[in-house]
């Protein structure tokens, strides 16, 4: 399954499938540059509703997403986070670093 995206105002809204591996990092990664480029997207939120599972990738695209979006004044936040991915936010820092958007 492929991440989608919602362009609301000056925020891009990633759609997170199931699992984000290496191969949806990735993809997220390019589109989102591609996005910023354009200058239509200051910040950054990551829907967690359908996803499950998330390894090191995801949170190394995640830190990069919020080093770029901070050069713009923005920020990167999450919402729907789910019990495994709110671990893995959770350990790994990443919570000092996002908002939570509910």
């Amino acid at each position: 399954m492929e991440p989608e995206y919602e362009l609301l105002g000056n925020t891009l809204i990633v759609y997170v499938p199931k699992e984000l591996d290496d191969h949806i990092a990735g993809k997220v990664k390019v589109y989102s540059e591609e996005m910023m480029k354009t200058d239509k997207v200051k910040n950054i939120i990551f829907d967690f509703n359908d996803t499950t599972f998330m390894d090191s990738s995801g949170i190394g695209m995640m830190m990069g997403r919020y080093r770029a979006v901070q050069k713009r004044n923005g920020f990167v936040g999450v919402k729907s986070v789910g019990a495994p991915i709110h671990r893995i936010l959770e350990i790994s820092g990443l919570y000092k670093l996002v908002e939570i958007c509910e």
